[in-house]
């Protein structure tokens, strides 16, 4: 335990009872000639963030929030508690200032969603009447896409890919591991959630593993031959931890496909590799309400008109965020909260019988190799043939040839990123 824990645990209970004050609040009673109501369901990055917008944009609309947890734990940043860098507490985030702006805060899930009569049904037995329903649910873990790999192996091969208990469990395995074991990290195919995340998380790893572990090595079993900052990645693994860590892409037989929890193994068709710790990411899809409301397809995720975020199988119902078929747009916090932005403001048109904008939407998305070394890639989005398309020449990419100044800079840059953005949706 270290030694601020105590005041983050009081920090934390104070947190939990002052949301819980919030969830018991009254809620305004429906009546003819009622304001306008968005429910937005997810109190993520993309969910908090449109509801905190919306309410801005019209106050007089009603604004509810529904979310399940009490807590929203970032996983951006969440790598550097994995490396000891960090402790989740700076990860944690309430729902206090979100209420206090005018949004409702229901702090219950959505059980149910009637497209046709325009309602969602509560957890706790509440039933809210939409006018417009957002939708940003995120991610769930497809248990059944990995054969050995289920719940209860996530508790011996944790997955962290939500940021909480799993993120702990995975800096615990790392700790109590004897130094020469193998770290193996199994990599999914495309799509999921943050895509640099896997290789941000080896190379944090391998920070910890070269402080603490140096005889220790680290194996990236992937089921995709090119994954996003690759080439950045790799100089800085040269540079940084040379021999330490390897990668196995997909047609060099990287694809794991089944693991063993009990023996600590994961089979590829190539292999079979022993883990004395092993972080296995399953593939992904839309959060579970998405498939209850009807907004996703046969891929397990949401398509969208890219001009108003509004399903493109449900009605007056708008999907942002992870759960998205965003086109070149990747799954990322920078992007739920662009996009949140756009919904918002699509919403706002709507709801008074305007035409919206067409969103112009961008993407950054940073990566620490380690403390002081940063790598960046940027992206400019727009709406063309259907989907977000990015916009030639407006992106851009760190340079393969940086200074370690430079490195250091990108590196302060991330921290930023992550206090701006969390205190603007939380704070």
């Amino acid at each position: 335990m270290t030694a601020d824990q105590p005041t983050n645990r009081r920090t934390f209970l104070k947190r939990s009872a002052a949301i819980g004050a919030v969830a018991l609040l009254p809620r305004p009673a429906l009546a003819q000639g009622a304001a306008q109501h968005v429910v937005v369901i997810g109190g993520g990055f993309a969910g908090a963030t449109c509801a905190r917008a919306l309410k801005r944009l019209s106050p007089k609309v009603r604004v509810s929030l529904v979310e399940q947890r009490q807590i929203f734990v970032s996983c951006p940043f969440s790598n550097a508690v994995i490396a000891g860098l960090r402790t989740l507490s700076q990860q944690q985030f309430g729902y206090e200032k979100i209420a206090q702006s005018g949004v409702e805060v229901h702090l219950a899930a959505a059980t149910a969603v009637n497209p046709e009569t325009h309602v969602v049904t509560l957890s706790d037995g509440s039933r809210l009447t939409y006018d417009r329903l957002v939708v940003a649910p995120g991610i769930d873990l497809r248990w059944d896409a990995l054969p050995g790999y289920d719940q209860a192996a996530a508790e011996h091969m944790p997955h962290a890919w939500e940021a909480g208990a799993q993120t702990e469990l995975l800096a615990r395995q790392l700790s109590a591991m004897p130094d020469g074991g193998t770290v193996v990290i199994a990599a999914p195919a495309n799509p999921f959630r943050c895509p640099p995340g896997p290789y941000e998380r080896a190379s944090l790893i391998a920070y910890y593993l070269k402080r603490k572990k140096p005889k220790s090595k680290l194996l990236i079993l992937d089921a995709k031959d090119a994954f996003s900052k690759q080439r950045l990645f790799e100089n800085a693994w040269k540079e940084l931890y040379p021999g330490m860590i390897e990668w196995v892409g997909l047609s060099a037989g990287g694809k794991v496909t089944s693991v063993d929890p009990a023996a600590m193994t994961l089979t590829t068709d190539f292999d079979t590799h022993k883990a004395a710790v092993a972080n296995v990411i399953p593939p992904q899809r839309a959060g579970r309400i998405a498939q209850i409301a009807g907004v996703a397809d046969h891929t397990g995720w949401c398509p969208i008109d890219p001009e108003t975020f509004e399903s493109i199988l449900q009605p007056h119902i708008h999907v942002i965020g992870d759960a998205a078929i965003a086109g070149a747009m990747p799954k990322s916090a920078f992007a739920a909260n662009a996009q949140a932005k756009a919904c918002a403001q699509t919403v706002e048109k709507l709801l008074v019988g305007e035409e919206p904008r067409e969103p112009k939407l961008i993407n950054t998305c940073y990566s620490l190799v380690a403390p002081d070394y940063g790598i960046s890639i940027a992206g400019v989005y727009h709406p063309a043939g259907g989907q977000l398309v990015e916009v030639a020449g407006a992106g851009g990419i760190s340079p393969l040839d940086a200074t370690r100044p430079f490195r250091e800079q990108e590196a302060h840059y991330a921290e930023g990123w992550f206090k701006t953005i969390t205190a603007e949706v939380f704070g």
